[in-house]
């Protein structure tokens, strides 16, 4: 499922929004990409975690339909890598944060199979709507 977005979203406000709502200073990153390296998901992601670090220092506004924020398993390892300690978990989830700020789901019910319904527990479906949906 492709998003659309404001494409000035990301420029007007979107790296200092996402600063503040991780705590984290985007800048700090110097592309070594340890991060990505020990990323356990990287082989699904469509941008590496490093990647999205950068597509924010720019202002890509590119980076609020990327699918990798959502697909980051916030394990820490990047965190743990990282030499300069930038909490990269946090500055995915401020991504999603602020994707679903502007009322974009990533996921909605009607796009998931009915099957899954029966064979998923229901406290994995209300974790997932509640953090893929504005």
């Amino acid at each position: 499922m492709k998003l659309t977005v404001n494409r000035k979203a990301i420029e007007r406000a979107g790296t200092e929004t996402v600063e503040e709502i991780s705590g984290e200073n985007i800048y700090r990153c110097y592309q070594c990409g340890r991060c990505s390296a020990g990323c356990p998901m990287v082989e699904a992601m469509d941008f590496t975690p490093n990647q999205i670090i950068h597509m924010l220092q720019i202002g890509d506004p590119d980076v609020l339909t990327a699918k990798a924020p959502w697909l980051c398993a916030a394990c820490f390892t990047c965190d743990v890598r990282c030499p300069h300690g930038v909490d990269i978990s946090k500055i995915m989830e401020a991504v999603r944060l602020l994707t679903l700020r502007q009322n974009r789901d990533h996921i909605t019910p009607d796009s998931l199979p009915g099957e899954l319904y029966e064979e998923m527990p229901q406290i994995a479906l209300v974790a997932a709507f509640r953090k893929f949906t504005a």
